[in-house]
C-alpha cells in the first residue's frame, strides 16, 4: 500500500498560510487564554459583571476608533431624527451594552441556571405553544441584540426542542468552544448554511432560532426599509416559512435596569409569508424596528448593517472621507 502524503492546505489571501486545523496549536493559545479569563469572570455575581462591562465598554469606545466609526455611522443613518448629542450618548451606551453582552455570554455559557434564575423573566410562551399546536415546527425570529447569548440560554431551558442556528467563526479554537457550550442543553445546533438540515428540523416539529438581520450582500436579498434606510434584507425567512409551513414567532430579549433580562415572545405573524418578497422583508424589518425603538443601545450597531447600497454607484457609507 502506498504511503500517501496529506494534501497541502492552500495558502490564504496574499500568500498567507491558512490557520492550523489543530486547536492545540500555539496560534490558538491567545483564544484559549481569553476564553479561560471569561470562564473565571463567569464566577462573579451578575451585578459585578455588569459594572465591569460598563467600564470595559467605555474603554473600548475610546480605544477602537474603527468600530466607533461604524456605530456612529449606523446611528446617523438609522436615527436621523435624533440630535447629534443624543446619538453620541447612544453611541457610548451601545459600547457599554456590547461589553455587557460579552460578559453575559460568559454567564450564559458557564454559569448554572440556578444562578441566573433570579435575574430574568419570560413572557409569551403561550404564543409559542399556540404556534406549535398543529404539530408544526416554529421559526423563532431573534434579531442580533447584545443580549443574544443570554436569550439563547434562557430559551433553551424553557423549550426542550430548541435548535439555535450558528455561523462558524474563522477561529477554530473559538469555534470548538462555541459549539461545545452552545450545544449543551439544546436539542441540537444547526449551521447557518445547512438549509436542508434547518428544513428537516422544522418539518420534524422542532423550534429553530433564526436571525436574518445582517447585511450579506445582494445574493438572496432584496432592499427593504430598516429604520427608514434601504437595507439589504435576506428573503430566507419567508422562504423557510413557505417551504416548511412553520409559523414565525418574534422573540426579543431586553436588558432592564437592575441587571435583569426580560424575554418576550410575541404571537406568530399572521399572513406570513404573503408571497411578496418585498412586503415580507419589510415586515420582518418592522418587527425588528419595534424592539430597536424600545432599547436602541442594545441592537448590534457594531455590524455594518447598511454597507450594501441599492445603487452600485452609491458610496460606501462607512468609508471615511479623505
Amino acid at each position: 500500500m502506498r504511503n500517501e502524503q496529506p494534501a497541502k492546505r492552500p495558502p490564504g489571501k496574499k500568500g498567507r498560510r491558512s490557520p492550523p486545523d489543530d486547536v492545540r496549536h500555539p496560534a490558538y493559545w491567545p483564544t484559549w487564554a481569553g476564553l479561560g479569563l471569561l470562564r473565571l469572570l463567569a464566577l462573579l455575581p451578575a451585578p459585578v459583571l455588569g459594572r465591569i462591562g460598563d467600564g470595559l465598554g467605555l474603554l473600548l469606545w475610546a480605544l477602537v476608533p474603527g468600530r466607533r466609526h461604524i456605530v456612529r455611522t449606523n446611528l446617523r443613518l438609522a436615527l436621523a431624527d435624533h440630535t447629534a448629542a443624543e446619538r453620541r450618548r447612544l453611541e457610548r451606551a451601545h459600547f457599554r451594552s456590547a461589553a455587557r453582552g460579552v460578559l453575559e455570554g460568559a454567564l450564559a455559557w458557564w454559569a448554572p441556571l440556578g444562578r441566573l434564575a433570579p435575574y430574568y423573566t419570560i413572557e409569551g410562551l403561550e404564543h409559542l405553544e399556540a404556534a406549535r399546536e398543529p404539530g408544526r415546527g416554529v421559526i423563532l425570529l431573534m434579531p442580533h441584540y447584545t443580549t443574544m447569548e443570554m436569550c439563547g440560554r434562557i430559551i433553551s431551558h424553557h423549550v426542550p426542542e430548541f435548535h439555535p442556528i450558528y455561523k462558524p467563526t474563522k477561529d477554530a479554537a473559538f469555534n470548538t468552544a462555541m459549539i461545545r457550550t452552545r450545544g449543551s442543553g439544546v436539542a441540537g445546533l444547526l449551521r447557518n448554511d445547512d438549509m436542508r438540515g434547518i428544513l428537516r428540523t422544522l418539518r420534524a416539529g422542532s423550534v429553530v432560532w433564526y436571525a436574518p438581520d445582517q447585511d450579506f450582500g445582494r445574493e438572496g436579498s432584496i432592499f427593504a426599509p430598516f429604520m427608514g434606510v434601504p437595507a439589504s434584507t435576506l428573503t430566507m425567512t419567508a422562504r423557510l416559512a413557505r417551504t416548511s409551513g412553520a409559523p414565525v414567532v418574534p422573540l426579543h430579549c431586553e436588558r432592564l435596569p437592575g441587571n435583569h433580562w426580560h424575554v418576550r415572545l410575541e404571537p406568530a405573524l399572521k399572513g406570513f409569508p404573503s408571497g411578496d418578497d418585498a412586503a415580507d422583508a419589510a415586515r420582518i424589518n418592522r418587527v425588528i424596528e419595534e424592539q430597536v425603538v424600545r432599547a436602541p443601545e442594545q441592537y448590534l450597531w457594531l455590524h455594518r448593517r447598511f454597507k450594501t447600497r441599492p445603487g452600485r454607484s452609491e458610496p460606501n457609507p462607512y468609508r471615511k472621507a479623505g
